[in-house]
């Protein structure tokens, strides 16, 4: 399986509605790696890293999101992959990548 690289900022109503806790629960379900924060405009970004396939379900499940978000858009830019990272984690403004 090809491993890839996404980078996703996620638009609309997806602060305030535990977005980050849920995508890093739905993260861990499907083995992804890397990190989601939320952005001081009012969007939510992430980067995404795993098999392609696992990858694009988490950015499937970002056009919907958890209950109470309205998800607007999704933009995604397909990157290098690194290897980077070794778990999924929501990041604070006290910590970053």
């Amino acid at each position: 399986m090809q491993k890839v690289r996404a980078h996703v900022i996620i638009e609309g109503i997806v602060q305030g509605v535990f977005f980050r806790a849920n995508t890093v629960e739905a993260a861990k379900r499907h083995n992804v790696y890397g990190w989601v924060r939320n952005r001081p405009e009012g969007t939510v970004e992430a980067v995404i890293e795993g098999d392609e396939d696992a990858v694009k379900k988490i950015i499937e499940w970002c056009h919907t999101g958890p209950p109470g978000a309205r998800v607007d858009r999704v933009n995604v830019r397909w990157e290098e992959f690194k290897d980077e990272f070794d778990e999924f984690m929501a990041l604070t403004r006290h910590n970053s990548y």
